[in-house]
C-alpha cells in the first residue's frame, strides 16, 4: 500500500511542475506587459519633472537678467 500512496504522490508531484511549466510562459508575458506600461508611465513622468525642472532654471535666469538690467540703469 506504501508504493502505491508514493506512485501517487509522484503523479500529482508531476502534474503540478506540468502545469505550473506550461503556465510560465503566459505568466512572463503578462508580467512583461505590466511592466512595459510601468516603465512607459515612468518615462512620461520623468519627462514631466525634467520639464518643470528647466522651467524653474529659466524663471531664475529671467530674474538674474533683469536684476542685472535694473541695477545697470
Amino acid at each position: 500500500m506504501k508504493f502505491q500512496n508514493l506512485k501517487n504522490k509522484a503523479k500529482y508531484a508531476l502534474a503540478t511542475v506540468a502545469v505550473s511549466a506550461m503556465s510560465a510562459p503566459v505568466m512572463a508575458d503578462g508580467i512583461l506587459d505590466s511592466v512595459k506600461e510601468e516603465i512607459s508611465g515612468y518615462k512620461t513622468e520623468i519627462i514631466a519633472l525634467g520639464a518643470i525642472i528647466v522651467g524653474i532654471s529659466i524663471a531664475f535666469a529671467v530674474i538674474r537678467i533683469g536684476k542685472r538690467g535694473a541695477n545697470q540703469v
